[in-house]
């Protein structure tokens, strides 16, 4: 069985084959507040964003889970970044 984290890890690999990724499943975290599971923190660095604002930027990711924002997915942290930028 996949997990979300590897859902995801999988999709932004395909989608904007980046140069670097990191995704971390932060739920446990989160348990105090009553919702079980979906918290993600998201790093990517991807030439796909070089040039783009940072709200395209996320909405390029959030589109790519449009369905799993809807239920799987309580909360997508994302740090996106074009090769050669800090963040």
């Amino acid at each position: 069985m996949t997990t979300m984290r590897e859902t995801i890890e999988r999709r932004l690999r395909e989608a904007l084959h980046p140069e670097s990724l990191t995704v971390e499943d932060e739920s446990a975290l989160h348990a105090e507040h009553g919702v079980d599971g979906g918290h993600y923190r998201v790093r990517v660095v991807a030439e796909a964003f070089r040039g783009k604002g940072l709200v395209e930027r996320h909405r390029a990711v959030y589109g790519l889970f449009r369905e799993e924002l809807k239920g799987a997915i309580h909360a997508l942290a994302l740090t996106t970044l074009a090769p050669g930028e800090r963040g």
